[in-house]
């Protein structure tokens, strides 16, 4: 056991031949599974513009105006299927979150709705020279004939901006400028926007003509999407919510502008061995019952009675006015509870060796990680960062798991080099330490990093520097 705060590092002992990696074969599960998913994505879009084409969609090429009607129509398939791909990415399917991660599904779900927008603009677009052409009108006179003349057609107008809209708010640069209230508010546009979609895509032309493949492939893939989104956003919250019964029983300090959040409930087993994937918690009271607050549990939950009671715990940080007014709760407030979500845990493993660097409240899930994920004596080493020592939460209780079960532990205090980008204190990061110097065997081990954004891109990029893999790094925010 090391604990080092700005101390030198001793060179570690000659290793035993390594044994056989016991997450080979759930690694490659899970490679697999990432690949199918994509085949499957890449597959849904293909399959709606090849519907369209054997329905007879290519004779529309024939002339100009039907070239650009033609362009518009595929556009706007293409767009659509995004459009679902989006919300399925976002419905935490548990497959898509047991492959990728939950943080992960949200990266794509945002990468998406840029593509997304611009082919169902260009669909609006390409349909009103389209159809102009064939008319003799300008596309503004068109846009608005359609708007006017055309049942239903103004549903899609209302949608489209609606799609902008969200987009625009998603944008990194205009989402810091509105409190998270508003931008979670505008974001539940995207449902409104989907719905009022529809009734033009089934009630406009004989596209989707009663009948064809196309209705039928539209339909079900509709209803699919509208029914995973109930079931694991609406449903499936609301019964753990009830099964488990939650309501909190104390909040004591943790340190530094930290509290701990202990609750009690019913079966609350059925919650452990998640490591460190996180839950969403929603504490009901008039003005919390509304806000989604994603952590971490900080102690696996403790069964107390043979009846199914239990207790579990939290710890948050005040970060700003939504947190900071956790430490105010009441005994026997309400919770709801939604996950657990991400692989922030075991099912990431690809190998026997782990190595797990957290940096102030992000300590929290590297606790809870290091107390549920299994790992021989001397297989596993711990890292943790802060400015002081009050920044190192749970420390103590970090401490005792690591002598317990042989884990390698470093505390690391103190500034940061001026002008230097290092996740490290200025006595090491000057004298040359890399994240290897910690753990010699970190090329072969899984790296789990959670803190700040910044702090925790430079973590990874020390990581890759030393030859470790992308599929060995993992790195998850908590995130709605």
């Amino acid at each position: 056991m090391n604990t080092t705060s700005r101390t030198a590092l001793r060179p570690q002992p000659r290793q035993a031949p390594a044994a056989a990696n016991p997450y080979a074969g759930q690694h490659r599960r899970r490679l697999l599974r990432a690949d199918l998913l994509t085949v499957v994505a890449w597959a849904s879009v293909a399959a709606a513009v090849a519907l369209w084409l054997a329905d007879g969609g290519a004779s529309g090429f024939a002339t100009a105006a039907g070239a650009f009607t033609a362009a518009g129509i595929v556009a706007g398939l293409a767009g659509m299927d995004l459009v679902l791909l989006m919300l399925l990415l976002a419905a935490r399917l548990p497959v898509i979150d047991a492959t990728v991660g939950h943080d992960r599904a949200l990266q794509f779900h945002r990468k998406l709705g840029k593509p997304s927008l611009y082919l169902l603009l260009a669909h609006g677009v390409l349909l009103a020279i389209g159809y102009g052409l064939a008319e003799g009108l300008n596309p503004v006179s068109e846009a608005v004939s359609l708007w006017v003349l055309v049942p239903d057609m103004w549903l899609a107008f209302v949608s489209l901006a609606l799609f902008v809209a969200v987009v625009v708010t998603s944008l990194a640069a205009v989402r810091r400028r509105f409190p998270y209230e508003f931008w979670y508010g505008v974001h539940l546009l995207t449902y409104a926007a989907v719905l009022t979609s529809l009734p033009h895509q089934f009630s406009v032309g004989g596209l989707f003509a009663a009948g064809t493949w196309q209705r039928w492939y539209w339909l079900a893939a509709c209803i699919a999407t509208g029914a995973a989104l109930l079931h694991y956003r609406v449903l499936e919250p609301l019964v753990a919510t009830f099964r488990h019964g939650l309501r909190v029983s104390r909040v004591v300090a943790a340190g530094h502008c930290a509290v701990s959040i202990e609750m009690t409930g019913r079966h609350v087993d059925e919650l452990a061995g998640s490591g460190g994937r996180f839950f969403i918690w929603r504490f009901l009271t008039p003005g919390q019952w509304w806000h989604p607050h994603p952590f971490s549990l900080s102690a696996e939950p403790v069964q107390m009675d043979a009846d199914g009671g239990g207790r579990l715990r939290i710890t948050v940080r005040n970060l700003g006015r939504g947190s900071a007014s956790l430490a105010r709760l009441r005994t026997g407030t309400r919770v709801a509870v939604e996950g657990p979500y991400g692989v922030f845990s075991t099912a990431a493993r690809s190998r026997r060796h782990v190595v797990m660097v957290g940096a102030g409240i992000g300590i929290t899930p590297i606790r809870a990680l290091l107390e549920r994920t299994p790992f021989a004596p001397g297989d596993a080493t711990v890292i943790l960062r802060g400015h002081d020592s009050s920044g190192l939460y749970l420390a103590d209780e970090i401490l005792d798991l690591c002598q317990r079960r042989g884990a390698a532990l470093f505390h690391l205090t103190g500034r940061r080099p001026p002008g230097v980008d290092t996740w490290q204190p200025e006595a090491e990061a000057r004298a040359g330490y890399r994240l290897a110097s910690y753990a010699p065997r970190l090329a072969d081990a899984d790296v789990y990093v959670c803190g700040p954004a910044g702090w925790a891109r430079n973590v990874l990029d020390d990581a890759r520097r030393a030859g470790v893999r992308e599929e060995q790094l993992h790195y998850e925010r908590f995130d709605w």
